[in-house]
C-alpha cells in the first residue's frame, strides 16, 4: 500500500507503535511515499534514531529504516529545499525560500516530536526558522544601478553573484579543516543566464550555530521575520561553470574528509557541466580574483576566497574543471563506510514520489557509484 494511501490510518496509530525496530539496518532501497506536492528536494538521515527523512518543499516526511511512516509536517507555502540531521541536538535543517518576500531561512525542525501525519508546522511549535541576512542582500542586490528589484527572474544583470537563494544544506568542519566544530553550510541557489559571467561560482556560507537559538522564530508567513546572524563565518566560491539553481544537494562525508555538490546540469558551451562536485575538506581556501565579477567601482576583479575542486574524476581540459556526470540533485546522503543516499523523484504534478537507493563509492571517473550490498551493510560501524 502506498504511503499516502495509509494517511488516515496513520493519524490513528499510538506514537509506540511507530518506534523503528531495534537494531534494524538501513535500507538498501526505500520508497518516501507519494505526495500532492513538488518533488522531492533533499533528504536526511538519523543513523541512531533509525530514520530517514524527506522534503518534498511543502512537505517532510518521515519513516523509519523498516519503511514504515512515521509523520509529515505541512503547513508552509515556502520552498523546503535540502535538509541534514544534526546528531548534536537531533533536529534536522533545512533551507526554506520566500522570494515573493526576498526571505531565506534556515529551518530548524524538532523531529523528535514528528510522530503523527499531518502535523502544522505552524501550530505544532516544532518549526523553527532563522533568517539569513546576507543571502536576501546578495538576492536583491541592484547591480546595474537603476533604482529597481527585478524580481524573481534569470534574465537580469541583477542578484549579485547570479543569487537565486538557497538550497544546499549540510554541517562540517571549516573549510580548510577536519576537525573542529561542525558548522552549517549553506549553498547558494544561482539563476541560469548564459548571458553573464559572473554567475559561475557556486556559493558557500558557513554558520556558528553556538548561540543560534536566540535568532529562532516561530514560522509566520503574514509577516515574515528577519531575526538571524548579521554575519557568516565564512564566504567561500568554488568555479564550476554556470549551474541551473545552484548546488542542490550539499553533503559532507566523514570517511573521504570531502564535501559533496550535487547540481542540475548546466547549459553554457564553454564549461563542461557536470552534475557532482567535490572539494576535499583539507584543502585550504585562497584569497584571489572571482572570475567574471567586476571589483568595487568596476575596477578589476572582485576578490573571495576560493576553494579547489578535488582532484579526481573527469577533468576537462579546456577549463581545468573536474567532476562527475552524476545525477545526485534531488537526495544526496553520507551515511558511513563510503556508502551514499541517492534520490531519484518521479511521478506527475500532484502525485511526486521519492525512491532512494543505498550507493557504494567507486571514486571511478565514469561511474561513481554502484549500488550497496548487504555485505556493505555489515561494514557499518554501529551508531
Amino acid at each position: 500500500m502506498k504511503p499516502s494511501l495509509l494517511l488516515a490510518c496513520a493519524l490513528a496509530l499510538p506514537a509506540a507503535s511507530l518506534a523503528p525496530a531495534a537494531g534494524m539496518p538501513p535500507p538498501l532501497t526505500q520508497n518516501g511515499g507519494t505526495w500532492p506536492t513538488s518533488h522531492v528536494q533533499g533528504i536526511a538521515v538519523d543513523m541512531k534514531g533509525g530514520y530517514i527523512y524527506y522534503s518534498f518543499t511543502t512537505l517532510l516526511a518521515k519513516y523509519d529504516f523498516s519503511g514504515k511512516l512515521v509523520g509529515t509536517l505541512i503547513g508552509w507555502a515556502g520552498h523546503l529545499g535540502d535538509l541534514d540531521f544534526n546528531p548534536r541536538d537531533g533536529r534536522v535543517y533545512g533551507s526554506l525560500e520566500y522570494k515573493k518576500d526576498k526571505a531565506f531561512y534556515i529551518a530548524a525542525i524538532d523531529v523528535r516530536r514528528l510522530d503523527q501525519v499531518g502535523l502544522d508546522a505552524t501550530k505544532s511549535g516544532i518549526f523553527r526558522t532563522v533568517y539569513l541576512a546576507e543571502v536576501a542582500a546578495d538576492y536583491t542586490a541592484d547591480l546595474n544601478g537603476d533604482g529597481k528589484f527585478d524580481g524573481d527572474v534569470a534574465k537580469t544583470p541583477d542578484h549579485r553573484y547570479g543569487c537565486s537563494g538557497i538550497d544546499g544544506v549540510a554541517f562540517g568542519p571549516q573549510f580548510g579543516r577536519t576537525d573542529g566544530p561542525r558548522l552549517l553550510t549553506v549553498a547558494y541557489g544561482i539563476y541560469s543566464n548564459v548571458d553573464r559571467a559572473d554567475n559561475d561560482h557556486q556559493v558557500l556560507l558557513q554558520y556558528d550555530l553556538t548561540d543560534w537559538t536566540r535568532y529562532e522564530r516561530p514560522l509566520t508567513e503574514a509577516a515574515p521575520h528577519h531575526s538571524g546572524p548579521a554575519t557568516v563565518h565564512g564566504k567561500y566560491f568554488v568555479r564550476t561553470g554556470n549551474t541551473n539553481f545552484g548546488v542542490q544537494n550539499l553533503a559532507y562525508d566523514d570517511v573521504q574528509q570531502r564535501w559533496f555538490l550535487g547540481v542540475y546540469k548546466g547549459t553554457k558551451p564553454s564549461f563542461p557541466n557536470y552534475l557532482l562536485f567535490a572539494v576535499d575538506a583539507r584543502t585550504a581556501p585562497t584569497r584571489g580574483d572571482l572570475h567574471g565579477v567586476t571589483g568595487p567601482g568596476g575596477k578589476g576583479s572582485e576578490q573571495g576566497q576560493l576553494l579547489t575542486l578535488a582532484a579526481d574524476g573527469l577533468k576537462d581540459a579546456a577549463t581545468g574543471i573536474r567532476g562527475w556526470n552524476q545525477k545526485a540533485d534531488v537526495g544526496l546522503q553520507p551515511i558511513g563506510s563510503g556508502l551514499f543516499y541517492l534520490a531519484k523523484g518521479s511521478g506527475p504534478k500532484g502525485q511526486q514520489t521519492g525512491d532512494l537507493t543505498l550507493m557504494r563509492w567507486t571514486g571511478n571517473a565514469t561511474n561513481p557509484f554502484v549500488p550497496a550490498t548487504v555485505a556493505d551493510l555489515a561494514k557499518l560501524p554501529s551508531p
